[in-house]
């Protein structure tokens, strides 16, 4: 949103898990605040796999008015938009920006290097043993919610929207 752009899809996870609804929340919100309308053709579902996300995004990119970006619900599925981009010669980032979620090891490997949400994964581990050890100790045990923090970690699959497209 920051770069500028107004046609942005969303490639979400498997319909039921949480984190889709999450990231799903998140994605609307942030298009809402921004005041860009809903578009439920830029909303596809998808697999958390590279060719589930191929398959999703060479949708997209099929529509008469395709995204200038991608937010994908992990970066598997960001590194199967790149791959749909570069099959039909959609340039990333110069025609494209994808951003991916979670910054697993290969996200740095591919290229472009992806743009993508770092999730505190040893954090997230450190916690859910804790909250685990104190289940089977028999502690006593309320519901408890855990907000960890994330961060957009920039790399080279976003820029500003091309003119052109």
């Amino acid at each position: 949103l920051e770069l500028g752009h107004r046609r942005i899809a969303h490639i979400t996870g498997p319909s039921g898990w949480l984190a889709t609804e999450a990231r799903r929340r998140g994605y609307r919100g942030a298009v809402a605040a921004a005041g860009i309308l809903p578009d439920p053709a830029l909303e596809v579902e998808s697999e958390p796999e590279i060719g589930p996300g191929r398959a999703a995004a060479e949708h997209l990119l099929d529509l008469p008015e395709p995204p200038t970006a991608i937010f994908a619900f992990n970066d598997n599925i960001a590194i199967g938009a790149i791959q749909a981009a570069r099959s039909r010669g959609v340039r990333v980032p110069e025609e494209l920006s994808v951003v991916g979620f979670d910054d697993v090891e290969h996200a740095t490997i591919i290229s472009p290097a992806l743009t993508t949400v770092r999730q505190p994964l040893a954090e997230m581990g450190r916690t859910a043993v804790s909250l685990l050890t104190r289940l089977l100790d028999r502690q006593r045990f309320e519901t408890l919610h855990v907000e960890l923090a994330t961060r957009l970690v920039v790399r080279d699959s976003t820029a500003p929207p091309s003119r052109r497209r």
